[in-house]
């Protein structure tokens, strides 16, 4: 498969590996983004890691991207669309797939990190196929359990390791929604890390060396 043939819009940074095993990071951006958000943090991030940063496949008017609608309506206030974020969810793994092939990836050495939806996907992601990723970096998100698939509880998680983070005025997703996440990680046997930073809906710098250390000793 070419990779111009592959299901999603993306950018990527080759690893500095020619050969091996080459580890991979897949990013995930939020609601109204685009893949080239977390892009930005390439150059940072370790070098032997094959970087991919992905599109969302619902298009915004006027521009940006979403992995799934948020409405706004009378009755039911701001509500997720569960079914396009399950759709975009099988989409993810299905990419992760192509993108292994394709690029010559090794895939029981595969990363996720996303920001605040791209988060609450990767979550879905990591907790529904939880044989198929190693690493999550959960950033200003929340875990959603409507949008994983039947019988997550079940499988074995006690590979997976994961890095969640949060501003403490979050004006977007509540800290109460991710002060949430180590109890229901605790429940499935996930390894975690969770911290709080003194930010609002975003990465401040000690956010980003945070987890990027926490990425040198898991990949």
């Amino acid at each position: 498969m070419s990779p111009t043939s592959l299901s999603l819009e993306h950018l990527q940074r080759p690893s500095s590996l020619k050969s091996g095993k080459i580890p991979s990071i897949f990013m995930f951006h939020g609601y109204g983004s685009n893949e080239e958000d977390l892009f930005s943090f390439a150059s940072e991030l370790p070098e032997e890691l094959y970087v991919i940063s992905v599109r969302a496949p619902y298009d915004l008017d006027p521009f940006g991207h979403a992995w799934y609608a948020i409405n706004f309506d009378a009755e039911q206030g701001k509500w997720s669309d569960d079914n396009q974020a399950k759709s975009s969810r099988d989409k993810i793994v299905a990419f992760i797939g192509e993108a292994c092939d394709a690029y010559g990836l090794d895939k029981e050495n595969v990363t996720l990190l996303g920001f605040s939806q791209g988060t609450i996907l990767s979550y879905s992601v990591a907790l529904s196929f939880p044989e198929k990723i190693k690493n999550v970096i959960a950033l200003s998100g929340y875990i959603n359990a409507n949008i994983m698939i039947d019988g997550y509880q079940e499988k074995d998680h006690s590979s997976l390791n994961i890095y969640a983070s949060h501003g403490q005025v979050d004006q977007v997703i509540p800290l109460e929604w991710a002060q949430k996440t180590p109890a229901f990680l605790n429940q499935l046997g996930i390894k975690h890390t969770y911290e709080e930073f003194p930010i609002g809906h975003g990465v401040s710098q000690q956010n980003f060396y945070s987890f990027r250390d926490w990425l040198n000793q898991h990949i």
